[in-house]
């Protein structure tokens, strides 16, 4: 492997690394409230807000841009929140419906753009190999204040803090490794280590790292996209590690 393709491989694996220090513990919750999707649609909702910001004349990454995904996700979030008060019997229909409304905007709005197929493709599959490090200690210091957030409250936090905590989350890290590893950082490790009952954070944190590292060595030596490269790597690793987890285990 030559020099330029680790420096351009390390960056890229510290930005799935801080991915994963946020999304791990936040996708054993989501699974817990069996509220899988919702990843999906408030990160279809922060790219909706990327795109109108893009379509309405601002520089991709601007601080309007940063602000038009988080508010698109924040709203997104409080409307889910306020769903689940009202109609918890059918709230995973709700998040299916607003993902579908989101990703239909997004089209409608990518309609008229000439670069709209490129736009689509780097909001669902990310463009990790060029992520740009300037970025990564920014994203590093929220990352730290959501997890800071979520390790000292909790529970604590109530239905609409997870929510929000969860936007903040997923509007950083769509921007950055795209939707697809957004969902799969979240769900794989959880549903790799549900059986577990002692060290499930810690292996589900390896795993997540894992996955990551040797996705990224995958894509390099074959040539093959990155993010699909990363989630076919990850899943792959998650049935080695569900098929050795002891079947008599309490499920969480």
């Amino acid at each position: 492997m030559t020099a330029l393709e680790l420096s351009i491989l390390w960056p890229a694996l510290i930005a799935g690394l801080l991915v994963t220090a946020t999304h791990v513990p936040l996708g054993a919750q989501v699974l817990s409230r069996g509220i899988v999707f919702i990843d999906l649609a408030i990160a279809q909702i922060a790219g909706l807000g990327v795109i109108a910001a893009d379509w309405a004349g601002f520089e991709p990454q601007g601080w309007a841009v940063q602000a038009a995904a988080l508010s698109a996700a924040l709203c997104g979030a409080l409307l889910l929140t306020w769903t689940e008060k009202r109609w918890p019997e059918v709230q995973e229909a709700m998040i299916g419906v607003t993902f579908i409304l989101a990703a239909s905007g997004a089209l409608i709005l990518l309609a008229s753009n000439p670069h709209g197929a490129e736009h689509l493709k780097d909001l669902l599959v990310g463009q990790i190999l060029w992520v740009d490090s300037a970025r990564l200690p920014l994203v590093a210091a929220a990352y730290a204040v959501i997890l800071l957030a979520w390790f000292a409250l909790g529970e604590r936090m109530g239905r609409t803090g997870f929510y929000v905590l969860f936007a903040c989350a997923v509007t950083v890290s769509v921007q950055l490794v795209g939707l697809y590893l957004v969902f799969t950082t979240l769900i794989v490790p959880a549903l790799a280590t549900r059986r577990m009952v002692k060290g499930r954070l810690v292996t589900s944190y390896v795993l997540s790292a894992a996955g990551y590292a040797l996705g990224l060595l995958v894509s390099a030596l074959t040539d093959w996209p990155s993010g699909p490269a990363i989630v076919w790597v990850m899943t792959a690793l998650a049935v080695i590690v569900f098929a050795f987890t002891p079947r008599a285990s309490r499920y969480r």
